[in-house]
């Protein structure tokens, strides 16, 4: 699939198959594409907490305002950022980042979708995220179950 494809037919995917698991190597092509996103002076301020714990999840997916989708997909990806790697772009890092990590999930048959709004602070105790750092976005990582509505031709 080449860049313009993938930018074009990536969709926010909320549904996944909860029997079918996301294979290793997948993964890390995913964060593997990720290491390789822009970042200021490229200090790569971010760091990955691959969740695959069920209860986890749906307890994450309870702290959020739109994402209770988390407590039915097969991992997730916490985007942890630490600004004092880059104090004055790390939010603009991390935002790059996400894009990168979902281009590159969907370029691999898979889905992921960005879960902005949560309680922050929940979400970090109970994924041991140190003081001074940002917990972006947890992001869920799996197999779309279905099609995702299309963007209408005229946009």
């Amino acid at each position: 699939m080449d860049v313009f494809e993938a930018i074009e037919s990536r969709r926010s995917i909320r549904k996944y198959k909860k029997d079918q698991p996301v294979e290793e190597e997948k993964l890390n092509k995913v964060l593997e594409a990720c290491r390789a996103s822009p970042s200021s002076h490229n200090g790569q301020p971010w760091e990955f907490i691959v969740i695959k714990n069920k209860n986890t999840l749906k307890e994450i997916s309870k702290e959020t305002a739109y994402g209770q989708f988390l407590a039915n997909v097969p991992m997730g990806v916490a985007i942890v950022l630490d600004p004092n790697v880059s104090q004055s772009f790390h939010m603009v890092d991390g935002g790059i980042l996400t894009e990168i990590f979902a281009l590159a999930a969907h370029a691999l048959g898979l889905g992921t979708c960005w879960v902005g709004t949560m309680n922050r602070e929940k979400v970090k105790q109970m994924l041991n995220i140190p003081e001074g750092k940002v917990l972006l976005t947890v992001l869920p990582l799996g197999y779309p179950d279905g099609k995702s509505p299309q963007f209408p031709e005229n946009l």
